[in-house]
């Protein structure tokens, strides 16, 4: 076990492959932690570098009730391991972290994939009646404070999704989904406050000048959707694809699926 320790936190993270080869930075969703890539790490670690940590509040990260940045942290755990440039994969807030990174420090990126994210600042989008339905039932957990029930339902809202039925879904997918968000509920009386990107990057993404993968799947929520298509209108070297019969998690729910287009979108790309 790893970790690095930055103010206000004990960041834990992990690494495979050899250092000398390109290096990819993978940030996971915020209803999962480092562990959602677990059924990837081996196939990149083939020829990649592959680095993954917990951010705050999340998995296996301690952390203070103070103020931080998710960019900061992620650089910083780059420069601990000696990484110069660094392919971002990332999804949900993961994605929004790697959009961050790349407008801020562009000499720091080396390519640039998505999962169901999109830029901050991004406009508010409405969301249909039955994503409604159950954001509200979140809200009355959290008012409740009921971490487990908060859990559940984030997986009902993102990785199952408003328009499918878990029995539906293959068992060992939502299994996994439920475990490494109840995981995060022991986070729930910490409180550290990330610092936005100021300012935000949706108005700067079109400055993103690296190779990228805008991606979705075809059942995430309705803000998810028009994210995936104004990524693709105006970031200038985006290339998109929708993996079908998945919502938010279709890294986890298809991996090797999902390995595959990664895979060869990355030596696509000479990264």
């Amino acid at each position: 076990m790893a970790h690095l320790v930055v103010p206000g936190a004990s960041l834990y993270y992990e690494t495979a492959g050899h250092i000398s080869a390109p290096a990819l930075l993978l940030l996971h969703a915020g209803i999962a932690h480092l562990r959602m890539w677990d059924l990837q790490v081996a196939a990149l670690a083939a020829h990649h570098y592959v680095i993954r940590f917990d951010a705050r509040g999340f998995g296996r990260t301690e952390a203070e009730d103070k103020p931080f940045s998710n960019r900061a942290d992620a650089l910083a755990l780059l420069d601990h391991l000696g990484v110069d440039r660094a392919t971002l994969v990332g999804c949900d807030r993961g994605g929004t972290i790697a959009l961050d990174l790349a407008v801020a420090h562009p000499e720091r990126v080396a390519g640039l994939v998505t999962i169901g994210a999109g830029p901050s600042g991004f406009p508010e989008v409405e969301l249909s009646e039955a994503e409604d339905t159950i954001f509200d039932s979140l809200d009355a957990a959290f008012n409740a404070k009921d971490p487990e029930g908060i859990s559940r339902l984030e997986v009902l809202l993102w990785a199952v999704g408003p328009l499918r039925r878990e029995n539906d879904l293959d068992p060992s997918f939502l299994q996994s989904a439920y475990a490494m968000n109840l995981d995060n509920a022991a986070h729930f009386d910490e409180h550290p406050f990330p610092q936005p990107l100021d300012p935000p990057a949706a108005d700067r993404v079109v400055e993103i000048m690296v190779p990228a993968l805008v991606t979705v799947g075809e059942f995430d929520l309705t803000p998810a959707l028009a994210e995936y298509e104004y990524l693709l209108e105006v970031m200038p070297q985006a290339s998109g694809c929708t993996f079908r019969d998945a919502a938010h998690l279709p890294s986890v729910e298809h991996p090797k699926e999902f390995q595959s287009v990664l895979v060869s979108w990355l030596a696509q790309n000479g990264l």
